[in-house]
């Protein structure tokens, strides 16, 4: 009986290799940056981030970077005796990333289906799906909160998501894609996720990801430690670096003969 398992197992061998070989059975997509670290110094200003791959022929991309998903508060405005906009109290986003880009090489809503954009969190409209409102809001005025969600962290640099910018061109047996995303200065520092999705006849086929990781060093990183163990010293070296910030500039306009 033994024997008779392990012929089975060596006829079945070969038919197991030919379809973990076969075309298409393997990831085609693959995707790398072109810093998969950002340092945040005193100076710093925001970067860019370059993504670029290769994937198959006849597919559109969807290129997503995010960050963890948290709950978050925010502020509701309304009008008080139709008149004045006053704060009215406040709600609670639950399950949103704390930073949400989307670049896509054509409309996510024509080339996904809904509960494939639901599913993997592709666009607004996924992101409200997944999302939870509290306190619990009717439907209507749950659409108009998340909205002015959207907006806000817009607004922010934090949120946005575009058609276009991704560049594909044929390459080989596939192609290849690039795309160019700023990374602004108010995006903190945290663990980063890109990901790529390869996208045909209304579905994900394929998907590739890679990390970004975005930290504070130096003096920055020093500032931040001291605000969260000691304030009162934290406000003193504020003021330091501010000072020593404005002489360097003053020195720097000086060299250069600002002043005549």
């Amino acid at each position: 009986m033994k024997r008779f398992s392990k012929m089975i197992a060596w006829m079945a061998f070969p038919l197991l290799a030919f379809i973990v070989a076969a075309p298409g059975a393997s990831a085609q997509t693959t995707v790398a940056i072109s810093e998969d670290n950002i340092d945040i110094r005193i100076n710093y200003n925001g970067s860019t981030v370059n993504v670029s791959g290769n994937t198959e022929n006849d597919v559109d991309l969807v290129i997503r970077i995010d960050s963890e998903y948290i709950d978050e508060k925010m502020m509701v405005k309304d009008k008080v005796g139709g008149l004045l906009w006053m704060n009215s109290g406040k709600v609670e986003f639950q399950n949103v990333p704390n930073l949400y880009y989307l670049k896509s090489s054509a409309e996510v809503t024509k080339i996904l289906d809904p509960g494939e954009q639901k599913e993997y969190g592709i666009g607004y409209e996924a992101l409200a799906a997944n999302a939870v409102i509290e306190p619990p809001v009717e439907p209507g005025k749950a659409k108009t909160l998340f909205a002015d969600f959207i907006r806000y962290k817009e607004q922010g640099k934090l949120y946005s998501q575009t058609v276009g910018g991704v560049e594909m061109e044929a390459d080989g047996n596939g192609q290849s894609y690039r795309a160019a995303f700023e990374w602004p200065y108010q995006a903190p520092p945290d663990d980063y996720v890109i990901t790529v999705y390869a996208v045909r006849d209304g579905r994900v086929i394929d998907s590739a990801e890679t990390g970004l990781v975005v930290k504070e060093v130096g003096v920055e990183k020093a500032l931040t430690e001291l605000a969260q163990e000691k304030g009162g010293l934290y406000g003193i070296a504020a003021i330091i670096v501010a000072l020593a910030a404005g002489l360097g500039v003053g020195v720097i306009f000086k060299t250069g003969g600002g002043a005549h």
